[in-house]
């Protein structure tokens, strides 16, 4: 671990820049979003691929991480991503308005400023998540975790909370100030949280008093080349592509198996996100107390999903005299627990193989994890129209997704435990198997 590890203040400190982060991003992907399909009357899918961009451009995440490696320094990465991820963010809203009376030149630079959000998140989020494991001790390393992600989710509720209240009436002029102060505010409160918070970390010096540094891909072919990093890239592009792909077919589901209202629906949402919370929590009191592995965590949280959504297989055999409000909270809550002892392994394998490689394995794995988002949610609507005209039956046709996705998260516990016992160790040599191994117990 280089330099003095991060105390609970420097812990907070990392939370607040990823709240900046997700204060732009939220305006990006739902304010902008309904502007563009209610003021606008622009087709949904529009906005849509706009988002997927956003997340297809994060396949830059290793080429990030990389260039943080080899600098030595996570700071003017982050930096510097907040500031594109923020001019990325003012070109959207300047090209949403530009859209009402210009839709073909509006729209193509909408475009242009989703590419400027996608790199800017890379940019900031691998090298934030860099610094977070490599400076933070491994017995924090759950509840830090915890801490960063709750304080991205305040970040989101918050800036839409009070931006919301702010665009009311709308015009496209409160849209241009709103979204202008906000992407200020995160450069600035990044700025501050990260004075002086990395210190000095002149990189190793090259030729005689050191290996030169690889290039790129040479970097990337030893990354994957390890076990450890191959399969947990693998883990996390399968279990979050089971996390996100009932985002958009939860809450149909719920209105034609159980005849939810809308509001009903929002409400069935809101229970799920409140037991993604306790699993958090759970999660990172456990990692403090030792309560168990990040490994045993990671596979109990997938396998409790994959029972949850068998759950949500039967809800749709039953129909409404099953306790669907109970399901997705118990869904919500493996939900959350699986992902913080996932990110807590990630901490800890961002650091085990080859050195100065730190920045491309969680470049890697936050690309996979981009990925799978982007395409979880659109595949789980396709499947769940393709299974309707298979079987028949909508509540059916939603249950056999949620069996998809079932089987998918015991594929990714199978993947999690095979990491936790032959991962890490077989990269390092002889000597160092050692702590490794002793690591591996944790």
């Amino acid at each position: 671990m280089n330099g003095a590890p991060l105390g609970w203040g420097g812990i907070a400190r990392l939370g607040l820049v990823q709240a900046a982060l997700g204060a732009v991003v939220v305006l990006m992907t739902s304010t902008l979003n309904r502007v563009m399909v209610v003021e606008l009357a622009l087709p949904a899918l529009l906005p849509g691929l706009l988002v997927a961009l956003h997340y297809a451009v994060q396949v830059a995440r290793p080429r990030m991480g990389h260039g943080s490696d080899v600098g030595g320094r996570r700071t003017p990465w982050i930096l510097g991503g907040i500031a594109l991820l923020a001019c990325g963010g003012l070109l959207a809203a300047l090209a949403t308005v530009w859209a009402e009376t210009q839709r073909g030149p509006g729209l193509a630079l909408a475009f242009v400023a989703f590419v400027m959000i996608g790199l800017g998140v890379s940019a900031a989020g691998t090298s934030l998540l860099v610094l977070l494991a490599k400076r933070v001790e491994p017995a924090r390393r759950a509840a830090a975790a915890t801490i960063v992600w709750l304080m991205m989710i305040a970040g989101f509720a918050v800036t839409a909370g009070v931006a919301g209240r702010l665009l009311d009436p709308y015009s496209p002029q409160r849209l241009l100030a709103v979204v202008a102060v906000v992407c200020v505010a995160a450069v600035v409160v990044a700025v501050i949280a990260l004075y002086r918070l990395e210190g000095d970390a002149s990189p190793a010096p090259a030729g005689p008093a050191g290996p030169p540094r690889p290039a790129f891909l040479e970097a990337l072919r030893q990354v994957w080349a390890e076990p450890a990093a191959r399969r947990f890239t693998i883990f996390v592009f399968v279990s979050m592509l089971a996390y996100s792909a009932q985002d958009l077919i939860l809450e149909p589901f719920a209105g034609v198996a159980f005849g939810y209202t809308p509001g009903e629906s929002t409400q069935l949402s809101g229970v799920q996100h409140g037991g993604v919370l306790l699993g958090m929590l759970l999660a990172a009191a456990a990692g403090r107390q030792r309560f168990g592995s990040l490994r045993a965590w990671t596979v109990g949280g997938c396998l409790a999903s994959a029972i949850a959504l068998a759950g949500l297989v039967a809800a749709g055999f039953v129909g409404p005299g099953w306790p669907l409000a109970a399901t997705v909270f118990v869904l919500g809550a493996a939900n959350g627990a699986f992902s913080i002892a996932a990110i807590g392994s990630m901490m800890r394998l961002a650091g085990e193989g080859r050195e100065k490689r730190e920045g491309v394995r969680m470049g890697l794995w936050g690309a996979a994890q981009a990925i799978a988002f982007g395409a979880g949610g659109l595949l789980g609507a396709v499947a769940s129209d393709i299974a309707r005209l298979f079987i028949g039956p909508a509540p059916l046709a939603y249950a056999a997704v949620f069996a998809g996705e079932a089987l998918l998260f015991v594929a990714a516990a199978l993947l999690a435990w095979r990491i936790g016992r032959d991962g890490a160790v077989a990269t390092r040599p002889p000597a160092a198997r050692g702590w490794a191994t002793s690591l591996e117990a944790r």
